[in-house]
């Protein structure tokens, strides 16, 4: 059996904590028997906040799992691909030599 994580001990005991006074507090509740029903319900409540809280990332994992078995997509049709980028060439230094020879020439010296 796994152990709880510290969110899961953390948020449920806030959460038995916190409804208890509450229910406490808004029941008015007086007797033994009010105040043993109002406990059994914040521990209720708080067990079920402490396993829920690790269900966001079961749900995450379960819908990877899903999308890895789609189907794969439809190949593009070609007048709709995208073409790639015409290539441009460098501009011309004097004496016919590219930009890039001309900086290596003036280096060289």
């Amino acid at each position: 059996m796994p152990r709880p994580t510290t969110a899961q001990l953390a948020y449920g005991s806030l959460t038995v904590v916190l409804s208890t006074f509450a229910m406490l507090l808004l029941s008015d509740a007086r007797s033994g028997t009010g105040v043993a029903v109002c406990c059994a319900a914040g521990l209720i409540l708080g067990l079920l906040v402490a396993v829920t809280v690790t269900l966001p990332a079961v749900a995450r994992v379960k819908s990877a799992q899903a999308s890895d078995r789609s189907p794969a997509p439809a190949p593009v049709p070609e007048h709709l691909a995208p073409r790639p980028a015409a290539r441009r060439p460098l501009p011309r230094a004097a004496g016919g030599r590219g930009v890039r020879e001309a900086r290596e020439a003036t280096l060289r010296r």
